[in-house]
């Protein structure tokens, strides 16, 4: 059973498997909604029952969840970005890490950005002068772009930094995101909102797809998921590496 709860201002998911918290170790890892959707998640009932280790994901954003390894209050981090544009984005939201060379960051998968609809938006691509548009507010309707007469409501995620921050340099030239979105927080809160309206349009790592929602063919925007810790990490985050690469890897929906 899937239970999302809302600690503190994060989500966190926890999936009871049947293993007993006295007996087992706890792995706790912060992470953006790449390493969450396309790995973490995916592979968490598996890993746990196979290696006897509670992993708890933390659905905090790039951001908050290096903050967190930062403060040691973490085994990991992990998100949908590459290390040395991880530091840039730290040091742009203001958050300080005063020596980066004690994190040690590994690549644990691929992700492709993809745009996402709801299933009865009839539009079926998009190009990148289309999505500059939409997503500066430039293009207002949807009959602007081979769709429907009707306005177009962008959701936007603000616990996705690494995905929006990709995203906005991709393909905005530097204009500013339209100012007037649907507030979400993760990628499962955002396909979550563009499902239950017609006229809405988002974006997400490509393991946010499922059935409920549409994606437009756009053009490929890619990046590396990598995993942080400190030296020395403990024995069930090697454990989980070494699942990742060998029998997790049929569990993980990310993208070569």
């Amino acid at each position: 059973m899937l239970r999302l709860g809302f600690v503190a201002g994060l989500f966190v998911v926890v999936l009871w498997t049947g293993i007993s918290s006295g007996s087992s170790e706890e792995l706790k890892i912060g992470a953006g909604d790449a390493a969450a959707e396309n790995i973490l998640k995916p592979i968490k009932e598996a890993f746990e029952s196979a290696n006897n280790v509670q992993l708890i994901v933390i659905e905090s954003g790039a951001k908050v969840a290096f903050a967190d390894l930062n403060r040691a209050s973490l085994d990991a981090a992990a998100a949908g970005i590459g290390y040395p544009a991880w530091l840039e984005l730290m040091k742009r939201e203001g958050v300080e890490i005063e020596d980066p060379a004690v994190f040690q960051p590994v690549t644990i998968g691929k992700d492709h950005i993809v745009v996402i609809t709801s299933k009865e938006n009839p539009v079926k691509k998009l190009n990148a002068e289309q999505l500059r548009g939409i997503f500066s507010g430039e293009i207002e309707n949807w009959n602007q772009v081979g769709g429907a007469d009707m306005p177009i409501m962008v959701v936007w995620g603000s616990l996705m930094q690494d995905t929006n921050a990709m995203f906005l340099s991709a393909f905005l030239a530097g204009k500013p995101l339209v100012s007037d979105v649907l507030d979400a927080t993760t990628a499962e809160d955002v396909r979550t909102n563009i499902a239950a309206n017609p006229s809405a349009i988002g974006i997400g790592p490509a393991g946010a797809l499922d059935d409920s929602v549409a994606s437009p063919e756009t053009p490929l925007l890619s990046r590396d998921i990598t995993l942080i810790s400190r030296a020395n990490p403990p024995n069930a985050l090697l454990k989980l590496l070494e699942f990742i690469n060998k029998d997790g890897r049929k569990f993980i929906k990310a993208t070569e």
